[in-house]
């Protein structure tokens, strides 16, 4: 039996093209593609809270860390952003653990340049990274740039990551494939899988309340109405 998600648009991004989101209790957060800002949006409607500019380029992750600093993954610079969720101002940068060709792009490399990293979660200390070249989940410890461990991911390329209500798990969307998939983090084992129809697109993706918001690069940003149990 195959799983297939029903994507409920809610409203649009301000932005041209939202590629990754954060659930918090003070709203939506989501980077922006197109213009580099960042959007803090009500959750009802989708209205704008608080905005900036950012000195990332081409982002495609976001995340909150404990002290409530932004972290953006800046995928065409190749570096891991952390920002002052206040002033927008940017506390420093990493390089990111999964820079490289995409796999899609290896056949032409001398039209297509490496790129970074994607989707974030933040959870004890630590920085989970989701990469489309290296196609693994880097944990990072923000103290040094450490890499602790990495789990390989399904699929060819991973975008949005949200944490799983089970511990130890979590979500995990590839956007080329149109499937997301809950997998143990300790050894990749997949758990649970679903698809989401054409056209739709999950760029970022973030979690609240146990229902997974996704934003698709074309403005509009949702919820996947699915059963969160697996029926397989």
């Amino acid at each position: 039996m195959t799983k297939i998600a029903d994507p409920v648009q809610l409203f649009n991004c301000p932005g041209p093209k939202p590629n990754g989101l954060q659930a918090s209790e003070e709203g939506l957060w989501v980077i922006d593609q197109g213009n580099n800002y960042v959007y803090l949006l009500d959750w009802t409607n989708g209205k704008t809270i608080k905005s900036f500019e950012t000195e990332t380029v081409k982002s495609s992750g976001i995340t909150l860390d404990d002290e409530g600093n932004i972290w953006i993954a800046s995928t065409y610079n190749c570096k891991i952003y952390k920002i002052d969720s206040k002033s927008g101002e940017t506390i420093e940068k990493f390089e990111s653990p999964g820079q490289g060709m995409n796999a899609t792009r290896e056949h032409d490399s001398e039209n297509y340049q490496n790129t970074g990293d994607h989707g974030l979660e933040w959870k004890e200390g630590l920085l989970y990274v989701a990469s489309p070249p290296s196609q693994y989940i880097h944990v990072m410890d923000p103290e040094n740039w450490k890499e602790i461990s990495r789990t390989k991911v399904p699929g060819y390329r991973v975008h949005g990551i949200a944490w799983s209500k089970e511990e130890g798990y979590i979500w995990v969307a590839d956007t080329a494939m149109g499937i997301v998939t809950r997998i143990r983090l300790s050894d990749s084992r997949v758990y649970d899988s679903f698809r989401v129809p054409h056209p739709v697109q999950v760029h970022g993706m973030t979690i609240k309340d146990n229902t997974l918001w996704y934003c698709d690069d074309r403005k509009p940003i949702g919820i996947l109405d699915v059963s969160m149990e697996p029926e397989f």
